[in-house]
């Protein structure tokens, strides 16, 4: 589909004494009965009043109004309200801080890919026609497949009326199936843009008498949108579609990802916040420890090890957990904190805390465990290693902390932070656990694809995007056996040292039903390890942030000043695009800034002044400060928290692609100028 586009806002900075009435001007494509829906929905969703006029071609004048009389100056929330659904999107929707972050980590590295990966076998007749045509009615009656992303202000869903699921049909030989699981990978998906699940076939090699081996699929989705969860749920709407010809009947299925933030926004938090005060992991925790000879040698990028154990090795892993009264997931838990443990050089007793994901499919709302957004996160577990603890004393711990997790699987990880008196940002631990159970297709749908001679296996995963420097991935095969992939930051651990980890945790769970004396020892476990070398896993490298101010024209001396604000989640190449293409004697700037919503913005105003100055001779040109996306809303707060005189003009756009961005910003540069005259 066509790029949504973007659009910018252009005023003058609010004083914050500003009286009743604020004007400013859209410019961007905007028909005037769009404009005026843009406008009823901000005034539903903000204090503000907002109407529009239209000003011209392709321009309208915004007129904000404080709603109860007060000081008329909106927040940068309201002019990103007004710039995404002017954009194009039907409704947005608030998400959690773990969706944040991904959402965070997937437009400030958008090379990292940041997608998830499954694969499965398709044997029988593929109708292609019908085939395409049964994802594009999921996408219609699943809210979460027309969904993108907005980070102008603070990340969250945007939803739209459609969205075009791509499905690509390559013949045998093409290309090795290897290489299209990185090729796919790599290529990512354009965040703002909803279709964020995309499918390929590929034909597998011919038979003798004329057949074919089954076709290859690979499904590739956005890992801020979907879990692998939520991905199975689609699936399964997939296959009833197909096989009614490629058509679902009823309407948009409710609830969805809409009702999910209204059911969490509701919640009462007392209890959780009482249980988090209690249960969260000291700072003296163990954590792993850093190399002196810094990051570990190897290619950049993710990499991946698996391991299992047999079918054999599983059912005595599960029957010697079940007599201790846990599960396997619970001894995969008591073992990782040993090994963390062991990483860290801890002695004696030792808090030690990794992340548990959970799919919060569970939780106490109607219908949630049918929504196949994402609805769960990582939440930190912390049990105290003892080595002369008994080992089913380090289990039950274990246990006994993912029950109580199970209860505050709806908490977002963000208000654990602060909590618990974390920085925001900051990540709440290293490692991860993921365990998930196989999901298996209804009989009755199976019937159906094989009436029509068709048959399908259960999906395998087959890559995902890290998150943490490492996540390690549990999951039951189809023969019983327990399969255990290691997924990490070759920044934060070399391919060696993650081989060896993944390793030393079968060795441990093997060894698990060999303790069968209530006395045995968690010190009896570490000494299997004793003489093999220590794996480490280093935090993850912090973003190149760049100088804080660049000139990057030079321009007339007596001409304006264009201020670039540059934050995190800027649309990767819109300043590039503007500073090449923009034909005005301005001279251009860029200053780095604080990301919109960690705090007021005001920090950064105290560079504004000598911007004018700087490098060139004092001249009568004025200070225009511009930004895409998040540098939008970080240049409007820091123009706002400026001494009155300083700025001229604020020129902001929502997200787009890069050339999109630097378009919008044009247009607003050349209002501005047209003000001037």
């Amino acid at each position: 589909m066509s790029d949504e586009p973007v659009l910018a806002v252009v005023l003058a900075p609010v004083p914050t004494g500003s009286g009743p009435a604020v004007e400013a001007e859209l410019c961007g494509p905007l028909d005037p009965g769009r404009a005026e829906a843009v406008a009823a929905r901000v005034t539903q969703r903000h204090a503000y009043t907002v109407t529009v006029e239209p000003s011209g071609a392709g321009r309208h004048t915004l007129r904000v109004e404080h709603a109860h009389g007060g000081p008329a100056r909106p927040g940068a929330a309201v002019l990103a309200d007004v710039l995404a659904l002017a954009g194009g999107a039907r409704e947005t929707v608030t998400v959690t801080g773990h969706q944040q972050d991904l959402i965070r980590a997937a437009v400030e590295e958008p090379a990292g890919g940041h997608v998830g990966q499954v694969a499965w076998n398709w044997t029988g007749p593929v109708d292609l026609a019908r085939f395409t045509a049964a994802w594009l009615s999921v996408a219609d009656r699943e809210t979460v497949l027309r969904a993108a992303f907005d980070w102008t202000h603070l990340p969250r869903l945007v939803l739209h009326e459609w969205a075009e699921i791509d499905v690509a049909h390559l013949a045998h030989g093409a290309v090795s199936w290897s290489d299209l699981i990185e090729r796919d990978r790599l290529r990512g998906f354009a965040p703002h843009r909803p279709g964020l699940l995309r499918v390929t076939l590929m034909e597998g090699p011919p038979r003798p008498g004329g057949t074919r081996a089954p076709t290859r699929v690979l499904l590739t989705y956005h890992r801020a949108l979907l879990d692998e969860r939520g991905v199975h749920l689609l699936l399964r709407e997939f296959y009833r579609a197909y096989v009614r010809g490629g058509t679902l009947p009823g309407r948009e299925r409710r609830p969805d990802v809409r009702d999910h933030a209204r059911w969490l926004a509701r919640q009462r938090t007392e209890n959780a916040r009482a249980y988090w005060a209690t249960t969260a992991a000291p700072p003296e925790t163990a954590a792993p420890e850093a190399p002196d000879d810094g990051a570990p040698d190897g290619p950049p990028g993710t990499g991946r090890v698996h391991r299992r154990l047999r079918p054999p090795q599983t059912t005595r892993l599960r029957t010697w957990a079940a007599m201790r009264g846990a599960g396997e997931s619970s001894a995969l838990h008591a073992v990782w904190a040993l090994l963390l443990y062991r990483a860290a050089g801890a002695t004696g007793p030792t808090p030690v805390s990794f992340g548990v994901h959970l799919s919060a499919r569970d939780i106490p709302m109607e219908g949630a465990a049918g929504i196949p957004g994402l609805l769960g996160n990582p939440l930190p577990m912390t049990v105290t290693v003892d080595p002369a603890e008994p080992v089913a004393g380090l289990l039950g711990q274990a246990r006994d902390a993912a029950l109580d997790l199970a209860v505050h699987a709806w908490v977002p990880a963000d208000r654990v932070r602060v909590w618990t008196g974390r920085n925001p940002d900051a990540e709440l631990f290293e490692t991860g656990i993921v365990f998930d159970n196989r999901v298996e297709l209804p009989p009755a749908l199976l019937a159906e694809l094989r009436a029509q001679d068709v048959e399908v296996d259960a999906p395998r995963s087959i890559s995902a995007h890290p998150g943490l420097p490492l996540t390690l991935a549990a999951r039951h095969e189809a023969d019983g056996g327990l399969a255990l992939t290691a997924r990490y930051d070759r920044r934060c651990l070399g391919d060696v040292d993650a081989s060896a980890l993944l390793s030393h945790c079968v060795r441990l769970l093997r060894s698990l039903p060999d303790h069968r004396d209530p006395q045995s020892a968690v010190g009896d476990l570490l000494e299997l390890l004793q003489g093999f070398e220590v794996p480490r896993v280093l935090p993850r490298p912090p973003v190149p942030e760049g100088p804080d101010v660049a000139v990057l024209r030079a321009g007339d001396p007596s001409a304006d000043t264009i201020v670039l604000v540059r934050t995190p989640g800027v649309p990767v190449g819109a300043y590039e695009a503007l500073v090449r293409h923009h034909r005005g004697p301005e001279r251009i700037v860029s200053l780095r800034a604080a990301r919109p919503g960690d705090g007021d913005g005001g920090g950064d105003a105290s560079a504004l002044p000598g911007l004018l100055g700087a490098g060139r001779p004092a001249g009568p040109g004025r200070l225009v400060l511009c930004g895409a996306g998040p540098g939008g809303a970080a240049a409007y707060e820091m123009a706002c928290a400026a001494a009155e005189g300083t700025v001229a003009a604020v020129v902001l756009t929502g997200v787009g692609s890069g050339p999109g961005c630097a378009g919008a910003l044009a247009a607003g540069l050349k209002s501005v100028r047209a003000r001037s005259r």
